[in-house]
């Protein structure tokens, strides 16, 4: 193994209450201040003191069907994260949203807003929602397919970057004596038209700090990994073993290089999250009183949303009935949905054991011990090609991301495994990404070379 030429990326993954599924009810977390916008800030100040990369929040325009037993409400993250800017320097932030359930004008401006108002910390997590029930917000009678959604999500973000670069880094000339303000022929009509899509442009805003905010993804499935390859910069994925995830780094670092891309470019980070302590034994017990605070009920369902099999009539404590399962394996399409099935086949746990293993983070992987073990961990997977960082899931806030920062960011620096401070004012500079140049001046630039 050796050291890769950056640093680790690390974020942190913020959701309501925490990641675990009971984390509002364990005594020390704060599930009443889910809507205070400065619970957030004050999360935002420790990890900027920690030198993480970014805060990242999730989000979908439907209100969880489970909200009876968890914390599942949201404040909306392109708003909250301008809150958030205006009390750090440095730290990025990645809000999601959706290309199935937003307009590309008002998106791009939004978030090119946004980015000016950070100084350019701004990354777009890019979704295609994957919840049916989002449909009926939108006066639809039905939510599109998969393959149709990312149909749409490439032509969405094609009419965005267009939007995004259609003012040239050199538009604004704000000239008082020859009495010009901006440059016209730099600022550019999209003139788009595609099938999903009209949108003339320009832009009523200038480039922002980035040029772009960071293109973020998540998702496994072969059209994520396609769409992923084609824009993502960096991508949020879910592991639950190290040859799982190398086997997705390699086949998204070949797909990037087959578009022309640099891979460097294209940042894979596995989402984890941690119960920490002094000892093993207390990290166990720790992550025990969680699962045992979890709502069966909630659990089951969370299950059924991932592979599609009501299963709330079984015994908890009885291997998962294969029979209703293996009926599902013909239409895991979705990566989460495959890797639950991975774990009952690699594991063959009780239904109860199974439920524990999601109730922590839905999936992504859970690591219960010291910071040092965490620590360990970390490094094997990001000197092994299985990770370029990751996003961090607290199980609860705001503890359960203060111990992650306070004890086991401080033996990675040690490492020489994750930097001591910023070196760049952007998030392009922490994630090592280049500033894009609009199309406009690079079609110019052709022209005026041909």
């Amino acid at each position: 193994m050796t050291v890769p030429s950056r640093s680790l990326v690390l974020n942190a993954f913020i959701y309501p209450a925490g990641h675990h599924e009971a984390a509002w009810r364990y005594p020390d977390s704060e599930p009443h201040r889910v809507t205070d916008i400065k619970l957030y800030q004050e999360i935002a100040q420790k990890a900027e003191a920690a030198k993480l990369d970014a805060i990242f929040f999730a989000d979908a325009p439907v209100l969880d069907e489970n909200i009876r037993y968890a914390a599942r409400h949201r404040l909306e993250p392109i708003t909250a994260i301008t809150a958030l800017a205006a009390v750090t320097e440095r730290i990025g932030f990645i809000a999601t949203a959706s290309t199935t359930y937003c307009d590309p004008y008002n998106l791009a401006r939004l978030f090119a807003s946004v980015d000016h108002i950070s100084g350019g910390r701004v990354g777009w997590n890019i979704v295609t929602t994957s919840v049916d029930r989002a449909a009926a917000n939108f006066g639809l009678e039905k939510h599109p397919v998969h393959a149709d959604r990312y149909r749409q999500a490439t032509e969405f973000v094609d009419v965005v970057t267009k939007l995004w670069d259609s003012w040239e880094d050199d538009a604004l000339v704000v000239d008082a004596e020859s009495g010009l303000f901006a440059e016209t022929d730099h600022i550019h009509p999209i003139e788009h038209k595609g099938e999903f899509y009209s949108v003339q442009g320009a832009l009523n805003l200038p480039r922002s700090p980035q040029g772009r905010p960071v293109y973020v993804q998540a998702g496994s499935s072969d059209d994520g990994r396609a769409f992923a390859a084609r824009t993502a910069e960096a991508i949020f994925t879910a592991h639950q073993s190290l040859e799982s995830a190398q086997e997705f780094y390699a086949d998204i670092k070949s797909r990037a290089r087959g578009q022309g891309r640099n891979p460097d470019h294209v940042k894979i980070l596995p989402g984890l999250s941690p119960f920490i302590a002094s000892t093993e034994a207390e990290a166990k017990a720790l992550e025990d009183k969680f699962n045992n605070l979890i709502q069966p009920a909630f659990s089951l369902q969370q299950l059924r949303r991932i592979i599609g099999v009501d299963l709330s009539g079984a015994d908890l404590d009885a291997p998962v009935p294969k029979d209703a399962v293996d009926a599902t394996r013909a239409r895991a399409a979705a990566s989460r949905h495959q890797l639950v099935l991975d774990v009952i086949d690699r594991e063959n746990p009780t239904l109860r054991q199974l439920l524990h293993r999601l109730a922590g983070a839905r999936g992504h992987k859970v690591i219960t011990g010291t910071p040092e073990k965490v620590a360990d961990w970390i490094e094997l997977w990001h000197l092994s090609g299985a990770a370029d960082g990751f996003n961090i899931m607290p199980p609860y806030l705001k503890g359960g991301f203060e111990i992650f920062a306070d004890e086991v960011v401080p033996i990675l620096q040690r490492r020489g495994l994750f930097r001591l401070d910023y070196e760049g004012k952007t998030l392009r500079d922490h994630y090592g990404l280049p500033r894009p140049e609009s199309l406009y001046t690079a079609e110019r630039n052709r022209k005026a070379s041909a």
